[in-house]
Formats: C-alpha cells, sequence, structure tokens
C-alpha cells in the first residue's frame, strides 16, 4: 500500500475534518504545551482504529514540536530538557514497545485526579515559595517517560512537571516542545522496530504534520502579547481538562 492509496477508503470531507482538527490542536498546543494527542484521538480513532492512532500522533508531533521549538527556542530552558531526556529516555522506549498490551483505566483515573489536584497544590506550594528540584524533576520523568511512551494525550503531566519545577509562560511551551521532540523520536523508532509504522499511519502522520506547522506560529503571536498570569492560567485550564479526559476516557473502558 502507498501513501496515496491509504487515504483511498477516506472520504474528502473526513479528510477536511482531520485536517481542520489538526490545525486547531496545533494552536491550542502552541498556547496550553499540548494539544494533539488529546484531541486528535477524537476524529482518528472512529476512521483508522485505536491501534494505529499512538504511532500516527508520534510520527506528526515531530513535525509540530519541531515548529513549536523553532518558534520559541530562545524561551526554552535547555538544562531541565537534558534532565528529563536522560531519565525518561529508557522508560520512554519501555512503553513504546507495551503500548499494545496495555489497559490502563485503573491508571488513567488515579493520573486524571492527580493532575486536576496538581494546579491548586502548585498553588499553594507556589505562595509558599516551595517548588521541585532538578532531583524531583528527574523522579518525575522516569515515570512521565513510561506514559507517553505506551499512550496519547499524556502532555499534560510533562507540563504539571515543569511548572512544578519552575517554568512559566512561553518557557514551559518551548522546554516542552524540545522534550516532546526526543521522546517522540524514540518512540518512532520503537514503532519502526516493531512494524507499527505502516503506509496508513505515515500518510495520516504527514497530512496532520504539515497541517499543524502554521498553527505553532499562529499561537506564538498571541503568547507574546499575553500576561504570564494570563497563560499561566490557559496552562492551568489545560492540566485540568487534560484530567478529565483521561478520567472520562477510562470512565469509558470500565463501563464497556
Amino acid at each position: 500500500m502507498t501513501i496515496v492509496s491509504a487515504f483511498a477508503d477516506i472520504s474528502i470531507f473526513q479528510l477536511l475534518l482531520v485536517a481542520l482538527m489538526a490545525l486547531f490542536a496545533s494552536i491550542i498546543g502552541g498556547l496550553a504545551g499540548y494539544g494533539t494527542g488529546a484531541l486528535m484521538p477524537l476524529v482518528l480513532v472512529p476512521l483508522v482504529g485505536a491501534e494505529p492512532v499512538v504511532p500516527i500522533i508520534a510520527i506528526s508531533a515531530i513535525f509540530t514540536n519541531s515548529s513549536r521549538a523553532v518558534a520559541y527556542l530562545r524561551y526554552a530552558d535547555r538544562r531541565r530538557a537534558l534532565i528529563v531526556l536522560a531519565c525518561a529516555a529508557l522508560t520512554t522506549a519501555l512503553g513504546a514497545y507495551g503500548y499494545t498490551r496495555l489497559t490502563n483505566a485503573g491508571a488513567a483515573l488515579v493520573i486524571g485526579s492527580m493532575l486536576i489536584l496538581s494546579v491548586p497544590l502548585r498553588r499553594v506550594l507556589r505562595r509558599r515559595q516551595v517548588r521541585i528540584g532538578d532531583g524531583g524533576l528527574a523522579a518525575g520523568s522516569v515515570g512521565y517517560g513510561v506514559l507517553v511512551g505506551g499512550t496519547s494525550g499524556s502532555g499534560v503531566i510533562l507540563l504539571s512537571l515543569l511548572m512544578a519545577a519552575g517554568l512559566e509562560g512561553a518557557a514551559v511551551i518551548a522546554t516542552d516542545a524540545m522534550i516532546s521532540l526526543g521522546t517522540g523520536l524514540i518512540k518512532i523508532s520503537v514503532f519502526g522496530l516493531a512494524g507499527a509504522v505502516t503506509a496508513q499511519v505515515l500518510a495520516f502522520a504527514l497530512l496532520i504534520g504539515a497541517i499543524a506547522i502554521p498553527g505553532a506560529f499562529l499561537a506564538k503571536a498571541f503568547v507574546e502579547r499575553m500576561p504570564v498570569h494570563i497563560h499561566t492560567a490557559i496552562l492551568d485550564v489545560a492540566v485540568i481538562t487534560g484530567g478529565l479526559v483521561m478520567i472520562t476516557a477510562a470512565a469509558r473502558q470500565l463501563v464497556a
């Protein structure tokens, strides 16, 4: 099957829907630090099923995070990005290898709840000037690696870690993009070796990635004109929303 023929059973309307969601998710991701992993499954799963979604998003995220990293490069905290990547590399590979066998309904409930609670907790800690140091960031990154390797939409966990480490505003977005680019390359390597990268996966990933590139620069224009406290509030909403999405998805799995 060629990349073009991978769209043979997909209508123009469905492709347009995927493209519009990709642009919207990219803009949201540029503002909030995540978006594609949480939003794209809503349109991809009905079209291609659940199994190819994680590889599709992993490949398309290379385009999204590359453009976001370029757009926000001067804001990036390279030292913290290296800490996270060094500690998350192995567990990302392990998570990617086992993603098809994972049943995470119970874990998603716990993670979603903790994400929601992390917003008021972070505010209390910030008010008392308590933050996690490099050691806490490193420890959290090990667990984050498992989730980012084997799930979709776990970017909110990285946001929480970076914000608890003291990053704010555009620095969160820039550092998140650099880290996500590294973990994405690890995931793609594992998926490729496992034979999960098919022509259909590549076709959808290229479509989503190409459409999403302008979204990072559109979002940057908003962020640079936005006060830090407003941008931080948007990030808080993103974390809470991501937690609710995880809880809802887990509840559906438990009921089904």
